[in-house]
């Protein structure tokens, strides 16, 4: 099997979108250029996520193909690796089901195999998970209510890089914060192997504004299509898997 590049958004958000672009459609784009959009809902004790909040976490995921979570504050960085690799597993299964459907016929899927070569199967889903290369730009919502939660935002981010190194295939991650201060997102780190300037750079950040989760989506579509232009431009061969898990 080919090796190639998981590509993630990583949405962090304590609310609603309140403005611009609807987020869900901006995640149904991003799957059908092969990023998967993964949403978690992150709120502090004796706090309770609205309804509708919590319906657009669970909309935005399941139109970019990737995972949901609402999470109290000290669970956060479990559930940040959680998410990432559990994404990570549903593409690459969703992708291996494209393959039997190709060589099985019609509907046949992973499920309608004999246990042990559902087992023989599921190994190298692992062990392709464990290879592929990986891309996650995160999106951290910083709108007022967010402040109180940035540094375990923070700590959790580290904890995935750190969680990560121990795989074969490379990681990348660049993270941004929404609103920015004259555009919907601001950078905080471009795309790097590790996470370890985290600290320097949320000491500088301000809360405030409102919520532009949409046109945050966007920009960051925008960004993996910069990344991919360059790449080219320079040559690389790398292949990126165009398929989200669902």
């Amino acid at each position: 099997m080919r090796k190639g590049t998981l590509r993630q958004i990583l949405l962090i958000t304590d609310g609603c979108s309140n403005h611009g672009e609807d987020p869900v459609a901006i995640a149904a784009l991003a799957k059908e250029k092969g990023i998967t959009v993964n949403v978690i809902g992150i709120l502090s004790r004796n706090e309770a996520y609205g309804e509708h909040g919590l319906k657009e976490v669970e909309d935005i995921a399941m139109s970019g193909g990737g995972i949901s979570q609402i999470v109290y504050a000290n669970q956060l960085a479990q559930t940040v690796k959680m998410v990432t690799q559990k994404a990570m597993t549903q593409t690459i299964h969703g992708m291996i089901n494209k393959e039997l459907t190709h060589i099985l016929g019609e509907g046949q899927q992973m499920e309608d195999l004999p246990p042990e070569k559902r087992g023989q199967v599921m190994e190298v889903v692992d062990e392709f998970g464990e290879m592929v290369d990986l891309e996650v730009l995160i999106l951290v919502d910083i709108s007022a209510s967010m402040d109180d939660k940035l540094p375990t935002v923070q700590e959790s981010l580290i904890d995935l890089s750190i969680s990560l190194n121990s795989r074969t295939g490379n990681n990348l991650f660049a993270i941004y914060a929404f609103p920015g201060k004259r555009q919907p997102i601001d950078r905080l780190i471009d795309w790097d192997p590790q996470l370890d300037s985290l600290v320097k750079t949320f000491k500088k950040i301000s809360t405030g504004g409102i919520t532009p989760t949409g046109p945050a989506l966007r920009e960051a579509l925008e960004l993996f299509s910069e990344k991919r232009s360059k790449q080219e431009l320079l040559g690389g061969d790398d292949e990126y898997i165009e398929e989200s898990g669902s």
